[in-house]
């Protein structure tokens, strides 16, 4: 009988209706065997390290993820700075005759080979010392600095740039 029903009625249920089901029992058709319990010393129970929770990475889908993302980006900075290095090499091309950009190319070369001729007198003299490698490191970045803002002058007023 439905509890709608039973309401319907209106009285309260008799007493073999107002008893719940007794129970499913459980019946043991074999005995307690240690076969079907698992070796914990079989290969196929697997235990972590105590830190399992402070690791970054934690399972290998994640390991190999973070690897695919990591090759990813790779590629991604490659192909940026191969961009970066062909826009370069078209505006050192585009502004080939500009006598500031030559002008540099003679005076780093210059400036180089004066330095390394001048060092290799001294090493060889036995003069050359990190005070004089020193004072001369100065002396370059000093020029160096100079050049800059010349150059920078030189291309914005008076050669300026083929873009």
């Amino acid at each position: 009988m439905s509890y709608a029903s039973a309401a319907a009625k209106g009285g309260p249920q008799p007493p073999e209706e107002a008893r719940a089901p007794a129970p499913p029992e459980i019946v043991k058709t074999e005995s307690v065997s240690t076969a079907s319990l698992v070796d914990v010393d079989a290969p196929s129970v697997q235990s972590v390290h105590s830190d399992f929770l402070n690791q970054e990475v934690k399972t290998t889908t994640q390991a190999e993820r973070l690897e695919r993302e990591a090759e990813e980006a790779l590629a991604r900075s490659k192909a940026s700075a191969s961009k970066k290095g062909k826009a370069k090499a078209k505006s050192i091309r585009d502004n080939a005759e500009n006598p500031v950009y030559i002008g540099n190319a003679v005076i780093i070369a210059a400036v180089s080979a004066g330095l390394g001729y001048g060092a290799y007198r001294k090493h060889t003299e036995g003069r050359l010392s990190w005070e004089v490698a020193g004072i001369w490191a100065g002396a370059v970045g000093l020029f160096a600095g100079v050049d800059y803002f010349v150059s920078k002058w030189l291309i914005q007023n008076k050669y300026p740039k083929k873009d």
